[in-house]
This record gives C-alpha cells, structure tokens and sequence, in this order.
C-alpha cells in the first residue's frame, strides 16, 4: 500500500476526523449517488472501538438527512412536473406505495431502492416528518445490524 494511502486512511480514521468521514460518507450515499457508508463506519470503529455508538449515530443522522434532502427533491420534482403539465401526476407503478404511506420509509436502509424510496415519498407528498421518523428508524435498525454483523464476522479489537 503506498504511503500516502496510509497516511491518510489514517487520518480520517482519527476520531476528531473519523466522525465528520462518517458523516458526510453516510449524507451524500442516501442521496441519489450510488455509495455505501458501511465501510466508513466499519473502519472508524474498527480502529476505535469505543466510537460503536457514537459513529452509528453520527451514520443515522447524516443518512436520514441525506433521505430528507432526497424527499425535498422528490417533492420538488413533483410540482416542477405538475406546473410543466398543468395537472396533477401520479404513476400507476407507485399505487402500492401509497397504501402504506410514510411507513414506506422503513424500508428506506434498503439497498439500490432505498435511496429512490425517500425520493418517491416525497413526489408523493408524503408528510415529512412522519417519513423522517420511519427512516431514521431504518437506517439506525441497519447501521447497529450491519456494523456489529461485521464486527463480529470479522472480530478482534471490538467485542460487543
């Protein structure tokens, strides 16, 4: 690995640091980009293992932010395309989404979908803070699953 890798892996796994990675790594990937932020939390609480809780919460809030500006887009479009058109819009495929409301949202740690999910909640006007509420629900069930799963398929330093 070469040396300038290494030095600056480390340097963003430093707590001061590590927790601002985690942040932003988990805002923009529940955006509409294709990224994933587990690795970022892994490895900040695999070289700091008293930062497990503190880095899951830091990943949940930047994720559901991320799931909240996705909404705020999706709403956005919504009335950017119904002004566009002069009437109202809706897709036939999203009927079924819209029987469960913004409970629909706990489903948006999903990969590949869920990201979409937030966005369709809000092209759907969904409530907002009922939707930001379900996936922050979520994405803290995924980040507290996925983090400790690793951990413990790939144990040594944390032992929870």
């Amino acid at each position: 690995m070469p040396t300038w890798f290494a030095t600056l892996a480390h340097a963003l796994a430093l707590p001061e640091v590590g927790l601002t990675t985690v942040f932003v790594v988990a805002f923009i990937s529940a955006t509409l980009l294709p990224m994933g932020s587990e690795p970022a939390v892994f490895a900040l609480v695999k070289l700091n293992p008293e930062l497990f809780w503190p880095a899951v919460l830091v990943a949940t809030v930047g994720n559901t932010l991320g799931g909240a500006v996705s909404w705020l887009m999706g709403a956005g479009t919504h009335r950017l395309v119904d002004r566009a058109r002069g009437s109202a819009t809706e897709l036939q495929a999203l009927r079924w989404l819209e029987r469960f409301g913004p409970k629909a949202c706990l489903l948006a740690w999903l990969p590949v979908v869920g990201d979409p999910l937030c966005a369709v909640a809000g092209w759907l006007r969904f409530p907002f803070w009922p939707c930001v509420a379900y996936m922050a629900i979520g994405k803290l069930a995924r980040y507290v699953t996925m983090t400790a799963g690793l951990l413990w398929v790939f144990p040594g330093v944390f032992t929870p």
